[in-house]
C-alpha cells in the first residue's frame, strides 16, 4: 500500500508539474519591443507631421544617431506659433509637431499587457503619448482611428524609463478628452505616436514656442 500512495504521489506531482509549465508555456512574455530605434530602418516605420500642413511654420525631423548609449532615436524640431502669410487655413492653432507610426499590417494585439514604457530623454517639455485603435468609438466605418492619449514627462537631459498603465490613456476626438467612460480595445491596435504642443501639458513643464528634442531608445509593452 506504501508503495502504491508514493506512485500516486509522484503521479499528481508530476501533474501538477505539466499543468505548470503548460501554463507558462502558453503565457505571452513580460515585455513586447514594438518599437527599438537602434537602427535606421526604424526611420522607415515613421512619419513626421506638424502645423506646416494648415499654413503654421513649425518644423520637426526624426534622425537615428550616435549617442552615449549608442543608436537612438531624435525627434526634434522648433515650435512656432505664427502662421504662413496669406495661408488659406483658418487655424484655431498653431505650434504642434509629432512624429506618427505608419499603419501595422493588421493589429498589434497588447491584450496580454497592461503597461507601455518608453526610454526617453526629454528637454523639459511635456509630450504626447498616443495609441490608436481600430474605429468603433467615434464614427465606425470611416478611416479615422479612435486615439487615447496621456502625457509623457522625462526629466531634462537623463535617460528615463518612463511607464504609462494603458488605463491612464484618456479617449480623445480631435485633441480634446471625450467625456464618458470608455475602455481601450488593446487587441486591435493600428498605430502610436508622440507629439508635442508650443502650449499647454502637464503643470512645470517647459512650454512656449522654440526647440524641442526628445530622444528614445524603446517603446515596449509590459504585463506587471
Amino acid at each position: 500500500m506504501s508503495r502504491f500512495r508514493s506512485l500516486w504521489q509522484a503521479s499528481i506531482n508530476a501533474t501538477k508539474r505539466a499543468f505548470a509549465w503548460n501554463f507558462e508555456d502558453l503565457m505571452p512574455p513580460r515585455e513586447n519591443i514594438i518599437f527599438s530605434f537602434n537602427s535606421k530602418d526604424e526611420l522607415k516605420r515613421w512619419h513626421l507631421y506638424s502645423d506646416s500642413e494648415y499654413g503654421g511654420l513649425s518644423l520637426a525631423s526624426l534622425e537615428i544617431k550616435e549617442g552615449d548609449s549608442g543608436l537612438n532615436g531624435i525627434f526634434s524640431g522648433k515650435l512656432s506659433l505664427d502662421v504662413a502669410e496669406g495661408s488659406p487655413w483658418r487655424m484655431k492653432r498653431s505650434g504642434f509637431c509629432g512624429m506618427r507610426s505608419k499603419k501595422f499590417d493588421g493589429f498589434i494585439d497588447l491584450d496580454a499587457y497592461d503597461t507601455i514604457t518608453m526610454k526617453l530623454r526629454g528637454d523639459g517639455r511635456s509630450y504626447i503619448s498616443t495609441i490608436y485603435t481600430d474605429n468603433w468609438i467615434n464614427s465606425p466605418g470611416k478611416q479615422e482611428d479612435n486615439s487615447w492619449q496621456a502625457f509623457v514627462l522625462s526629466p531634462k537631459d537623463e535617460w528615463n524609463e518612463i511607464k504609462i498603465p494603458l488605463d491612464r490613456y484618456l479617449p480623445t476626438w480631435r485633441g480634446n478628452v471625450i467625456n464618458a467612460k470608455l475602455e481601450m480595445n488593446p487587441a486591435r491596435i493600428v498605430g502610436m505616436s508622440l507629439s508635442v504642443n508650443a502650449e499647454g501639458g502637464v503643470p512645470g513643464a517647459k512650454s512656449g514656442p522654440g526647440d524641442f528634442k526628445l530622444e528614445i531608445d524603446y517603446i515596449k509593452a509590459l504585463r506587471t
